[in-house]
């Protein structure tokens, strides 16, 4: 007998089926475009706090470079993910 866990999970594999294994070649590759864009932000934060740092006491200044360092953060994550379909089609 199957317990209730397996049947739970047969019934959602059946309504949302998961995409094709991945290969060890493309989870490694998955893993690189963690890790570069990950690198890319951490240089993004230590940018934008040496500018802050430079720039204490105007708040509107501080308050742009962190707005320009949100929408950096927000621009890579889509590029990972984009990066990240890319690979796991095969592109």
């Amino acid at each position: 007998m199957k317990s209730a866990y397996e049947l739970a999970m047969e019934r959602l594999e059946k309504d949302s089926p998961s995409g094709p294994a991945l290969s060890d070649e493309q989870k490694t590759q998955l893993a690189e475009v963690d890790n570069r864009i990950d690198a890319k932000i951490a240089e993004r934060k230590i940018l934008s706090q040496n500018e802050m740092k430079q720039t204490m006491g105007n708040p509107a200044e501080m308050e742009s470079i962190n707005a320009r360092m949100q929408q950096d953060i927000h621009r890579l994550e889509t590029e990972r993910e984009e990066q990240k379909d890319a690979v796991r089609k095969g592109a």
